[in-house]
């Protein structure tokens, strides 16, 4: 399974979109500066994740959630219960 996820961080209020095989070890990552984006925002958390059975379809809903439509939804569904 593939996980879709946003990561929210905890210094500048700005969101990050990836996925991943393990959110564990790649949340990990994103807190350790291993990755080149968010290694200035430390640190991070999660608010959403969600799986997919493949990397097609899990690219598919990355793509979505990085563009206009998916920040409109996930504004309206996901920051509002933060």
């Amino acid at each position: 399974m593939i996980t879709v996820y946003v990561l929210r961080s905890l210094r500048s209020e700005i969101y990050y979109t990836g996925m991943t095989q393990n959110l564990d070890n790649r949340l990990k990552e994103h807190n350790s500066g291993k990755s080149k984006f968010t290694s200035g925002h430390l640190p991070w958390t999660v608010i959403y994740s969600e799986l997919h059975a493949d990397w097609a379809t899990a690219r598919i809903r990355e793509k979505y959630l990085k563009s206009t439509a998916g920040k409109i939804w996930l504004r309206k569904n996901i920051f509002r219960e933060e």
